[in-house]
């Protein structure tokens, strides 16, 4: 009986002076929670957070469930801190003041 296949992937998680690549090696049909659980990251990294952090696969969001391919990067978000537009809206409104 032939093994399963091994796939390469990569797991990224950046936060404040800390930016982590890891390469592993998965079974085929691994999934993204599989992956993550199986690198050692979470032990690495305490402050990581699966049930807070959302995750995904080269910029586009996933679930934890979902399969790995050869080659995938799975990248771990860190919840925001800042609305993004309420962010923008502050920086033109304090642009508009200076230049007046």
């Amino acid at each position: 009986m032939a093994e399963p296949a091994r796939l390469q992937v990569q797991i990224c998680y950046a936060a404040p002076g800390l930016q982590v690549l890891k390469d592993i090696e998965v079974q085929e049909g691994c999934t993204i929670q599989q992956a993550i659980m199986g690198s050692g990251l979470l032990r690495e990294h305490p402050a990581i957070d699966l049930t807070a952090c959302r995750v995904g696969i080269y910029g586009k969001v996933k679930e934890l469930d979902t399969p790995l391919r050869a080659r995938d990067r799975i990248e771990i978000y860190r919840p925001l801190i800042a609305d993004p537009k309420d962010s923008r809206r502050r920086r033109v409104a304090h642009k508009e003041k200076a230049s007046r």
